[in-house]
């Protein structure tokens, strides 16, 4: 297993000392050879890029600045650029996301999810540990969130919205559109082809040893392999998100007012001017996307970086009128359309906006601006 998992140390910190010796703990040369593997030198600073306490910009530029050379550590780069290829198909597309984006998904027998995927009781011992883990943990390896996604929608042919949920549910690193678009390029609906994994490739890349299951098959049998008996069994999930009460809140109506939400929780913005700083919690958008509890404290304790911030528990036209904001700053993003106030980008890798219909479409462009 990672050390990360073999101390005490807690796997995703929040303190911004401890974020950034993460940062600088970088191994992108063994990254590239090993993080296919369960234990591979992964970063696992992906929670911390999706709340926006860091960007890929930043942590290009810290990588870079060791001497590592574009060329030689091209896929750590690559992995880097998807992140922020996923964010620009959702500005493109937005809603359209929620959907089939390409090609409608079949076969779709459900729109529920496995009850032995939901219960860790699937069988296959790699995947199962992996889920009890995630519950524990808020944290899922690349490969298993593929592994799961095959499972839930080319073998249970569960449709992928609600199985995407539940994962996003309980992810640190909940990325709606990293995750939904994810989900839908393993199921084909994002995709010329679906993505599926048998048990001789879990072996490999999970270290176990387990034959004769559903899995142990070879992949040309796929496209006829009955729904397993494990995985007939569907539940139906109730996903809320525990938000906490809102105290009051202290507004100077001299300063301007700085926004950070779930998506941007960045302490160096605007750090030398004096505002207000409000983390705006808002229960429509938890409602369109819920999280756990586990994702709420991990926001809030992130949240203490900043310094003097307050946390208000309602929507953006409800903090308008209750109080005189004066101008309002915040960064874009596809769920912030509704703010009104004074919008700044955000911190993106490359200039290469729009979309592409293909990953390697967009680092065609973005590979122009590397220096090799």
């Amino acid at each position: 297993m990672n050390d990360l998992f073999k101390n005490k140390t807690p796997l995703f910190p929040t303190t911004y000392n401890e974020i950034e010796q993460r940062v600088r703990g970088i191994n992108p040369l063994k990254y590239g050879k090993t993080r296919n593997f369960i234990d591979g030198a992964v970063t696992h600073l992906s929670p911390y890029i999706s709340r926006g306490v860091i960007s890929t910009k930043q942590i290009l530029s810290k990588i870079l600045k060791q001497g590592h050379k574009p060329e030689v550590i091209e896929k750590f780069i690559q992995e880097l650029a998807w992140r922020d290829y996923w964010q620009q198909v959702w500005i493109a597309k937005g809603d359209d996301i929620n959907t089939d984006i390409r090609n409608k998904q079949t076969p779709v027998s459900n729109t529920d999810i496995p009850e032995a995927i939901a219960k860790a009781s699937t069988g296959i011992e790699a995947i199962d540990i992996a889920i009890s883990t995630f519950y524990k943990t808020g944290y899922l390896h690349n490969h298993m969130r593929m592994y799961l996604a095959s499972m839930a929608c080319n073998i249970a042919q569960s449709h992928w919205k609600l199985p995407a949920q539940w994962m996003y549910y309980h992810l640190l690193d909940a990325d709606w559109a990293s995750n939904a678009l994810s989900w839908q390029w393993v199921a084909g609906a994002n995709s010329n082809k679906k993505y599926y994994a048998n048990q001789e490739n879990i072996n490999k890349y999970c270290y176990t040893n387990q034959k004769n299951t559903f899995l142990d098959v070879p992949y040309e049998a796929f496209s006829t392999l009955e729904i397993p008996e494990v995985l007939q069994e569907i539940t139906i999930l109730n996903l809320e998100t525990p938000l906490p009460s809102s105290p009051s809140i202290l507004v100077d109506e001299t300063l301007p007012t700085l926004l950070y939400n779930f998506h941007n929780l960045d302490l160096f913005w605007k750090k030398e001017i004096s505002a207000n700083r409000i983390l705006l919690l808002e229960p429509s958008y938890f409602k369109q996307y819920p999280v756990s509890q586990k994702t709420i404290d991990f926001i809030l304790a992130l949240s203490k970086n900043i310094a003097d911030i307050q946390v208000y528990v309602g929507e953006f036209d409800e903090l308008v009128k209750s109080h005189s904001l004066g101008t309002i700053y915040y960064k874009e993003h596809p769920l912030n359309r509704h703010y009104r106030g004074t919008e700044e980008s955000r911190d993106w890798m490359f200039s290469v906006e729009g979309y592409y219909p293909s990953f390697f479409a967009f680092w065609k462009k973005c590979k122009k601006e590397l220096t090799y």
